[in-house]
């Protein structure tokens, strides 16, 4: 009896063990960066080649030197930022400023302010993307549902791409395409960088109201996230979807890391969900928490670190009647950025 129960003990204890191992999480927050202010944020862009972080931060970008986990310095002066693209073959940034429809242009080393173009028929500009086959920036105008296309090299505007509805992100394929979600179609439209002209369009369905996007190059992958709760998977070169996978509530962001064939969604209810890839098999790895609120997101894929912007909201006072509702805002001392290392 003392044997078998012994026995018992051990394989009981040795189940807890590996049930322990077999959920051990792959991520850890390692640090959070505190940034003063109590505004909103938006997208973050990493220049990996110097390990510096862009935070949007409603109206200025805040530069945050990773190496040292430190904000060294802010793109200040503008009006209500979105999204920020890097031209590192010219040393320039462009950042898109939503509420007077124009883009900054600033020096990646001084981080001075170069200039200020203005958007004909461009309302609203949002997300950004560098396409380094062609040297142009193209802003996504939420809008006026198009594309605004720019020189990197001269700053000068090269042209408008009509969009078949309301852009929310996009991504390059450095092969002369690019690819963005229609939020309000549940679609994804491929235009061609050299003529600057849609080429195709497919429905992303069962996915509905898309906002982040990731691509796998290599392997000619699109990761759209979506509004009900869908990370949908979809083949760039037939315009088909391949798969769906579940991801938490309120997704904005997706990131893929081409090294570790992970793609990440990171969702408004305070989490990442981690997909991982093989071979087209796609499946659920984990669910990292984060915090409330931390949807918008930036991956190095050299270092393997996630980061995301995310603050406390101030409690709402009542309002009174007839009184103009109170806008929300930050606690004071607690927007940060997420650092999030992945330990494998």
């Amino acid at each position: 009896m003392k044997t078998t129960l012994l026995t018992g003990l051990f394989a009981a204890a040795f189940g807890i063990l590996a049930n322990a191992q077999a959920t051990k999480s792959h991520y850890k927050i390692v640090n959070r960066i505190h940034i003063n202010g109590e505004t909103f944020w938006d997208y973050l862009t990493v220049d990996e080649a110097s390990n510096t972080l862009y935070v949007s931060h409603s109206n200025r970008v805040e530069v945050v030197d990773l190496n040292k986990s430190k904000l060294v310095d802010s793109i200040i002066n503008l009006n209500g930022v979105h999204g920020i693209a890097l031209a590192p073959d010219y040393n320039k940034g462009f950042i898109t400023e939503g509420k007077d429809t124009s883009v900054t242009v600033f020096d990646m080393t001084t981080h001075a302010t170069l200039a200020k173009i203005k958007l004909p028929g461009g309302f609203g500009p949002d997300a950004i993307v560098y396409d380094k086959t062609t040297h142009r920036i193209f802003t996504f105008n939420g809008h006026s549902n198009n594309s605004t296309v720019i020189s990197a090299k001269t700053n000068a505007i090269l042209g408008t791409i009509p969009l078949d509805g309301k852009p929310e992100f996009c991504v390059a394929d450095g092969q002369g395409k690019l690819y963005v979600n229609l939020e309000d179609k549940s679609m994804i439209e491929e235009i061609d960088v050299n003529t600057m002209k849609v080429l195709k369009q497919w429905s992303i369905a069962p996915g509905a109201g898309p906002s982040g996007l990731a691509m796998d190059t290599k392997n000619r992958r699109l990761f759209s996230v979506c509004d009900n709760k869908l990370m949908v998977v979809s083949d760039p070169d037939k315009g088909t979807v391949v798969t769906t996978v579940p991801v938490g509530d309120g997704p904005d962001a997706a990131a893929f890391d081409p090294e570790l064939m992970r793609i990440y969604s990171s969702n408004g209810n305070g989490n990442i969900t981690v997909v991982s890839d093989s071979a087209d098999t796609y499946k659920v790895l984990e669910t990292v928490t984060t915090q409330n609120r931390a949807r918008t997101m930036a991956i190095n894929t050299k270092t393997h670190h996630l980061y995301l912007p995310v603050g406390e909201w101030k409690p709402l006072p009542p309002v009174r009647a007839g009184a103009e509702k109170p806008k929300p805002g930050i606690k004071q001392g607690t927007f940060v950025v997420m650092d999030i290392e992945t330990k494998d």
